[in-house]
């Protein structure tokens, strides 16, 4: 028999304080006082004065390594971390080993998932066979299998060929899919390392310019545009991608875009001390761009925060800037970042946090009805997939101490706003008090 949890004095969407009742799954009750009386033996009471209530977080982008390369981040781990971070859902991406481009990967990916029993896990169908760029991956079996994908993507490679990514787009209206583009011109990127621009210039390091962002994103609206289909845009950093997202939801293209928290609050004068640590892909952009991800982000040109969690061992890491691996890790930070660049100074709400984290990316990924449905509102009735967040709390990252298995974060020893203090999947504690609650499976 599952747990009652009455949540005392707690805050919905940062508003006035309620007590909500979670029960069988589901939020029972939702009023100003819940009388204990009459609850089932063993309801669980937690004192919530101060913390503000969100709908579980949901992750679009998010790399769990397995199979493949269990030695940087297992399914497991991944998912505890997110569990940590205030997540009740994320779609793992297809760039594995093998790379997951068949119905029978991304039912793995689905069932190692549902075992671990953290989060729901979404596997992102591969665009083409191997990420190979060259031929249209298993899309409509993948579509029909027990994981039911929706969003495909070549992460971490783009989708250069335009005949390629049309019949991609094509293919996927068949079952509402999205396809989702790493927009990076390959020959304009060749041998790049970091943003180009003055600090490249200054500290020797070949650039990666911003067209080869925007190039990709101008052509692939188009195209969108063309057949009258879904786009989905991972990782924008460019004010220039802005822009041309901006234009093409005014011309009236069925475009999404993301944006990672790391490119919200990170630029690449951190480059400056070669610290591998910084190198991603995107590369961290200037100020100028900062400030234009989180403008569009703030007026709904740029429709989610997604993290690109990107674990890596020790060694692709702990080497010179010009071997390290692109990437760095995001779940158990991502909420901190985005009330701190977004909600503490002024620009959003805790409403548009639920919007952007969770209630969007839900509806991007298709996975905001049926029987496991994510990203529904705060109301009788619906789901108890929630995060228990305190926003007056101030922690200092250590890479050592977070969930996931790997310790590249960029924010080690950096104070950052906000503590995830419970975060519940369907009613069952997958944290409390801070920490993971240590069961395995019960999310089927």
């Amino acid at each position: 028999m599952s747990t009652t949890y009455l949540l005392r004095g707690v805050r919905p969407l940062g508003g006035d304080p309620a007590d909500l009742l979670l029960q069988d799954g589901a939020i029972r009750r939702i009023e100003d006082t819940i009388d204990t009386d009459g609850l089932p033996e063993g309801t669980v009471v937690i004192e919530a004065d101060g913390l503000v209530a969100l709908p579980g977080l949901v992750d679009l982008h998010t790399h769990l390594r397995e199979p493949g390369r269990e030695d940087t981040e297992t399914i497991a781990s991944g998912t505890r971390a997110a569990a940590a971070g205030g997540f009740t859902a994320v779609h793992a991406m297809a760039n594995t080993t093998p790379v997951a481009d068949t119905a029978g990967v991304v039912e793995q990916v689905w069932r190692l998932g549902r075992d671990a029993g953290w989060v729901d896990v979404h596997p992102v169908g591969a665009v083409s066979v191997g990420l190979a760029g060259e031929q249209l991956a298993e899309l409509g079996a993948m579509a029909h299998s027990a994981a039911r994908v929706r969003v495909f993507s070549d992460d971490g490679k783009c989708v250069w060929d335009p005949v390629l990514m049309r019949r991609a787009l094509e293919y996927v209206k068949a079952f509402d899919g999205v396809v989702a583009q790493h927009a990076q011109e390959p020959r304009l990127t060749e041998g790049a390392q970091m943003n180009e621009g003055v600090v490249s210039a200054e500290v020797g390091l070949q650039g990666w310019p911003a067209v080869a962002e925007e190039a990709i994103i101008a052509r692939d609206v188009l195209l969108a545009e063309h057949v009258g289909s879904r786009l989905h845009v991972c990782h924008l950093s460019t004010a220039g991608s802005v822009e041309l997202v901006r234009w093409a939801k005014g011309r009236g293209i069925d475009v999404t875009a993301e944006v990672t928290p790391h490119h919200l609050i990170l630029t690449d004068e951190l480059a400056r001390g070669y610290d591998p640590r910084f190198k991603v892909n995107p590369p961290l952009r200037t100020q100028a761009d900062v400030d234009a991800v989180r403008e569009g982000l703030a007026d709904g040109t740029i429709d989610i925060v997604a993290t690109d969690h990107a674990p890596h061992a020790r060694e692709d890491k702990d080497c010179e800037w010009a071997a390290a691996a692109f990437g760095m890790t995001g779940l158990e930070t991502a909420l901190s970042v985005v009330q701190q660049t977004m909600v503490d100074t002024g620009r959003m709400t805790w409403a548009d946090v639920a919007r952007v984290m969770s209630t969007n990316p839900a509806r991007i990924g298709r996975i905001d009805t049926g029987e496991h449905a994510q990203g529904r509102p705060l109301e009788v009735g619906e789901p108890a997939n929630l995060v228990l967040v305190d926003p007056a709390a101030v922690r200092t990252v250590d890479g050592a101490q977070q969930q996931t298995a790997s310790v590249n974060t960029p924010f080690a020893g950096h104070e950052l706003p906000g503590r995830v203090v419970a975060t519940f999947l369907r009613g069952r504690a997958t944290v409390l008090d801070g920490a993971p609650v240590e069961t395995v499976g019960a999310a089927r």
